[in-house]
């Protein structure tokens, strides 16, 4: 299984989501809902996470928060697993109450923090749970719109700080009103279901994290290094050593230099970074394990034939992404 990429540094932002396993309800009771409240105030105490917005939905919830620290996975890791202990003991029940691993957006600056701010609130207006967003008690809304009391953990000054009118908590509500026309605009900044913000945020973030070669098991690397046509890649490197593409992939078993020109491909494409065992074995109608195999195997053979390995980096330096 794919792992989700986590970008941690000091100061970062972040919009934050995870579901109910198989889409159950994370909440049962009121009471549910508080103690999730008191487990993200210790959360942000512990860890130094500063929440500037939430709405708990039935089966999910949504955060806007920065990490003063870079512990981003330190600070969810202890906050699910947390709550759920607290949530089981409290109901009687044992295992998972989240789906697998949350999700987290990188967000580039303190303007896109008070569009996103707008787009949480919003979420029990698009559910259609009610007609005003003022008579959904779950979420920091009333805080920002009807300056409610706030939790001395949620952090307003950021987002009300863009609005200079005497009484900013009106000029918040009205934005949140007509808001419905800008989401479009704010999520088709939304790039590589990963970062939401400008190009040369995107540009920033790459140079800074993006390692030479992205890692196997995170799609979102290999998505931020670039779009890679896999099938466009194979056309190229079937030319270069002028063998018939579709007869290898429709082969189930090829001998001699067949099989070693085969094996050459698929170690090409493995070594991109861009694709999993998984998703190679498909191009070529090989299992998991016989993609696996036949990596390790072609690497034992560079270490043994000389002539092999420079055949390997001549096509490996005119195919590099």
């Amino acid at each position: 299984m794919s792992r989700a990429w986590r970008i941690e540094y000091e100061g970062a932002y972040y919009h934050l989501m995870s579901r109910g396993n198989d889409g159950q309800d994370i909440y049962l009771s009121d009471e549910d809902r508080r103690l999730f409240l008191e487990t993200l105030a210790e959360m942000a105490s512990r860890f130094e996470v500063d929440i500037f917005a939430y709405v708990l939905m039935s089966n999910h919830y949504h955060l806007l928060v920065q990490t003063r620290l870079a512990n981003l996975k330190k600070a969810m890791q202890w906050m699910g697993s947390t709550y759920t202990r607290r949530f089981n003991n409290c109901h009687g029940k044992t295992g998972h109450l989240f789906q697998g691993r949350y999700k987290s957006i990188l967000v580039q600056n303190d303007a896109y923090v008070m569009q996103l701010s707008c787009y949480i609130h919003r979420n029990p207006l698009r559910a259609g749970i009610v007609n005003r967003l003022i008579d959904y008690p779950w979420s920091s809304y009333g805080v920002y719109a009807y300056d409610q009391k706030r939790p001395e953990w949620l952090s307003t000054e950021l987002i009300l700080s863009y609005f200079k009118n005497p009484i900013p908590q009106k000029q918040y509500r009205e934005k949140v009103q007509r808001y419905a026309a800008e989401e479009k605009r704010l999520l088709e900044d939304l790039r590589h279901s990963l970062i939401l913000g400008a190009q040369n945020f995107v540009e920033e973030i790459r140079r800074r994290f993006l390692p030479d070669t992205p890692h196997k098991e995170f799609p979102q690397q290999r998505q931020l290094a670039g779009d890679f046509h896999p099938e466009a890649f194979l056309v190229g490197i079937s030319k270069a050593l002028q063998v018939d593409l579709d007869r290898y992939i429709s082969s189930k078993r090829l001998r001699g230099a067949d099989k070693q020109n085969r094996d050459l491909m698929v170690y090409l494409l493995w070594n991109t970074g861009r694709l999993t065992n998984e998703e190679i074995g498909k191009l070529f109608g090989k299992s998991f394990s016989a993609v696996s195999h036949s990596v390790k195997s072609f690497k034992q053979k560079l270490d043994e034939d000389k002539k092999l390995k420079r055949q390997f980096e001549q096509l490996n330096s005119q195919f590099k992404l």
